[in-house]
Formats: C-alpha cells, structure tokens, sequence
C-alpha cells in the first residue's frame, strides 16, 4: 500500500462518527417531542410517548457509557495488549514473514478468514469481541499491498454475515425462541437452523464476492481506495511497516514466542465465548455441580436491582416480600481456574482479564523492562480512548429511545398494521419492521426481547410459522448491524481501522441492499411453503 503515497488522491472531509451520532440522538430526541403524549396500545404492550427534555438528552450518552462500560473496558485493555505486542516488533516482522510466504496469493485468505468468522457469528453472535481484529487484519492487508478497509472488511461482513444467518447463537435465535416458548408457542427448531444456514450461505456469498472485487481493484491500483487520503495516511501512520522490505526478515525466539501467546490469546477467547454446554459439549465444566438456594426479597432489594436511568425507576409496595430461588455452581469445572468462570461461559469481564494477564506475559517473554511493560500498555490503552467514546456515544441513542417510549410506540403501531396482511406482505412488512429498529436498539437480545413478544404470537395466529418469524427478526437485525452507527462494535473496528462511517457507508450500501433483497425472497418463500 506503500505506493498509494505517490498517488494523487482528494483530501475529502466528511462528518465524524461523533458527529453522526449525536445528529442521529438528537432527531431521536426532537421526534420524541412532537409526539410527546402519543399513545400506543397492542396487547400487553402500552403507554404513551415522553418527550426527551434537555437533561435526558444530554445525560444519554453518559448512560450509554454506564450501559457499555464493560466492552469500553475490555477495548481499553485490548489497546494496551496490542500496544505491548508492538513494541516487541513480533506483529510486524510475522506479518511481513507471512505476506512474504504468500507471495501474491494473499486473495485466498479472504474468503477463508470470512467463514471463521461468520462460524463465530452464526453460532455464538460473535459481534463485539471481533474489534480486536481490526488492527491485525488492517495491518496484514496494508503490508500486502491493499488497504485498511479491505481488512476491516474481513472481519466486519464475516461476523456480520454469520450474525444474520444465526443457527444456534444464544443471544439472537435462543433468546427469540425462548420468549416465544415462555409464552406457549412451540418453535420448530430444525426450521430455524435449516433457514438459518440459508441465509447464511447467500448472504456469505454475497459479502465475499463484493470483497474479492474491491481487494482486486485496490491492489491493481491503489487510487481505486474508497479512503480519502487523510484515512490512508492515517492508517499508514499506524499500521505500516516503515523498514526497508527489500531486506528478508525472519523471527528471532523470542519474537515466535510472543507471537503463539498472541494465536493463543485470541484463540481463547473464541472458546470462551462459544456457549459449549448450550451445544451439549460439557468438556469444560466436567466435575462441576450445582444445587438451588433460595432467598427472600423485598420490594427495596428489586428497586435497587432493576433501577436505571435510561429506564426509569422500579415502584413497589414496601410491604411486598417474595423468595427468590437461584442456581449456585459448586465447582465450576478445570477451566475456571483462571477466572472463576469457565470457558464457554466468559463474557468481556472475563475476557478483560484474560488479556491483561496475557499483557504482562507477552511483555516478559519479549524482553521487556517493569517500565517498558506499564509505559507501553498505558499508552496503547489510551491510544483507545477515541474508540471506547464512539462505543458509549453509541449507546446513547438505544437509551433514549427506550426512555421515551418510541421503541414501544413504532412496535406496537405496525403490529397492529400487520395484522391480517397475506405472507409475503407479513414477511416484508415484519422485515423492514425490524430492519428499522434494529438501527435504533442494535442490541440482538434486547431487540429479541423487545419484539418476539408482538410479533411471534401474530404470525402464529395469523397462521404462519413463528420459527420464520424468529428468522424474519435474525436476518434483518443481521443485515443492520452491518452498517448501523448505533453499533459499538461497527464504530469502533472502523476507528481502528482509522475508517470514517462515510468512506464505510460508501461501499456497504449495495452489499447491504443485495442481502436484504435476498434475504426477503428466502424468507417470504420460506413463509408461503413451510406450515406453521
């Protein structure tokens, strides 16, 4: 990519990710004004809409922080750990090893590093714990003569696509499904996982085709880049390998040590997040066991549990007491030696450790000073900062959408519209339903939750299959979170990649487009064929 330098290339400016977001929370907020009082009423769900005051507006982006401190702090400690890996040079000279060994061929890498990651995406909805993949692939694709966004690519449209098509991941398709079989509905899951893999498949072959033709394009000529030439200088400044390339390089031990504890790292992290005993696959909590303990609550107790800002605040009567009965681990099997949780059931808590401990040991293996080590992760964990912002800024719009009540009010509107409509129309409208609150609550469990109540029981009584419906709801929250700026995960790869969400928008608009219109054919045919 070194040769784009010589290329002439427009210095264009566009709006920040910041920018962007905070135009998005404040049309969410005046919305909510002008239909401040609105009320909505299907079923169980009513109330009326509260106009967003000047405090809430201003306070959504710091509960946005509240309600993503976790992935902040993992990205925080992630900055660091790859800032240690830097300073040992190991990632540097393995990727230009590599890219030496694949003398050209490096295409390949393309559509298999894609499958890796849609399995992640398909089976545990592997989203957020992808970021840390944004700085190796940028770096890779850069050293073999392409661009960041080809590496952002990668990672963004794999998990991406995996999420759409999801088959057993837990937070998509296993949160749907239960809360529609906690409501009396049965779901037939051999349709969801049939359909699922579906989906994933086209929209897989979509992505990878959109890919190849632009790494293609880049690598004939860099001018061809979608990045405007402050991206590029950007993401040289970061990411290339200023040392002279004529000269062979090779791993000294040390270097190669460093490097299997960076495979491992990542590796780890894949397992741990994999729901394995959801799959049946109990090899990591072999020895462990449980019993039920309950306890009794008060009203007080539930208060302080469920208060939040963005929701508001639980009112009980005082006098209300309950027993509350909870699962408690005994021995929570070999692997949670480390943690106290065991692999398959970590989160980013977990995952935060796991790569601070790794910090220190690549640092030791390296050669590293007490101070070189401490020095080096503060600085890469600052180099961050930017990134955890983009992540809480996010949030904030989810949070005010749920404060106000619009969520509720848009759900509960078009179910009411939908009622009645034959099957292709109840699969598109359902699709473009969810595909648009998907832009405002990107979380896929919190949106399942929100939805599958309304919709799943209305396509049963309309006659339809619920399983389509829990696919309807996968694949247009899949195909949003593709692009969606409300997505922490989405703002900050590309922050790392040191990609604007325009230059993003510019080439994933069409591969968004050509998913959703296949996905919709999949869908409505998959409605109008398979009984209920």
């Amino acid at each position: 990519m070194s040769d784009t330098t010589a290329q002439p290339k427009k210095k264009r400016k566009m709006l920040t990710s910041f920018s962007i977001i905070f135009i998005l929370l404040a049309l969410v907020a005046i919305i909510s004004i002008l239909l401040n009082g609105t009320s909505f009423h299907y079923e169980d769900i009513q109330g009326t809409v509260t106009g967003a005051t000047l405090g809430s507006f201003t306070m959504a982006s710091v509960n946005g922080f509240k309600d993503a401190v976790d992935v902040c702090l993992f990205v925080m400690v992630l900055g660091g750990f790859l800032g240690i890996v830097n300073k040992t040079d190991a990632l540097a000279t393995g990727i230009d090893v590599l890219v030496a060994k694949m003398n050209g061929n490096e295409l390949k890498l393309i559509p298999i590093l894609m499958a890796i990651f849609a399995f992640g995406g398909t089976t545990y909805g592997m989203c957020e714990e992808t970021v840390g993949f944004y700085a190796l692939l940028s770096a890779t694709m850069i050293a073999a003569g392409y661009d960041s966004l080809s590496g952002a690519m990668i990672v963004l449209l794999g998990a991406g696509v995996g999420c759409l098509g999801s088959t057993v991941n837990p937070f998509a398709t296993g949160i749907a499904s239960s809360a529609l079989t906690d409501m009396g509905i049965k779901v037939n899951q051999a349709v969801v996982i049939g359909l699922g893999l579906v989906l994933l498949v086209v929209s897989y072959a979509i992505a990878v085709f959109f890919v190849l033709q632009y790494a293609k394009r880049v690598k004939a000529d860099p001018s061809k880049s979608l990045m405007s030439q402050d991206e590029i200088d950007a993401s040289l400044a970061s990411y290339a390998n200023d040392s002279d390339s004529s000269q062979k390089k090779s791993l000294t031990g040390k270097q190669k040590g460093v490097l299997w504890v960076f495979a491992a790292a990542f590796i780890i992290m894949v397992i741990s997040f994999v729901p394995w005993e959801d799959l049946g696959v109990n090899a990591f909590v072999a020895g462990s066991s449980s019993h039920d303990e309950t306890t009794t609550v008060t009203a007080a107790d539930i208060e302080q549990q469920y208060s939040d800002d963005s929701l508001g605040t639980l009112k009980l009567d005082k006098n209300v007491k309950g027993k509350l009965t909870t699962t408690v681990t005994d021995n929570a099997g070999w692997s949670a030696f480390l943690t106290g949780t065991p692999l398959g059931q970590w989160y980013f808590a977990e995952s935060t450790t796991w790569f601070l401990l790794l910090a220190i040991l690549i640092g030791i293996i390296g050669g590293l000073s007490e101070h070189e080590i401490v020095d080096t992760f503060m600085a890469g964990a600052g180099d961050m900062m930017s990134v955890v912002m983009i992540i809480a800024v996010s949030r904030g719009v989810s949070v005010l959408m749920k404060s106000t009540g619009l969520a509720n009010l848009v759900l509960a509107n078009s179910a009411n519209a939908l009622n009645g409509t034959p099957a292709v129309v109840f699969t598109i409208g359902s699709f473009l339903l969810l595909f648009l609150l998907s832009f405002l609550i990107p979380s896929t469990s919190g949106l399942a939750t929100l939805s599958m109540p309304i919709l799943g029981p209305l396509a049963a009584r309309l006659g339809f299959n619920p399983a389509i419906m829990i696919m309807i709801f996968s694949a247009a929250c899949g195909v949003v979170n593709l692009i969606t700026p409300t997505s922490g995960a989405i703002m900050g790869g590309l922050a790392l990649s040191r990609i604007e969400y325009g230059t993003w928008v510019k080439f994933a608009l069409k591969i968004v487009v050509a998913i959703s219109v296949a996905c919709m054919v999949i869908l409505s045919i998959a409605m109008v064929a398979i009984p209920a």
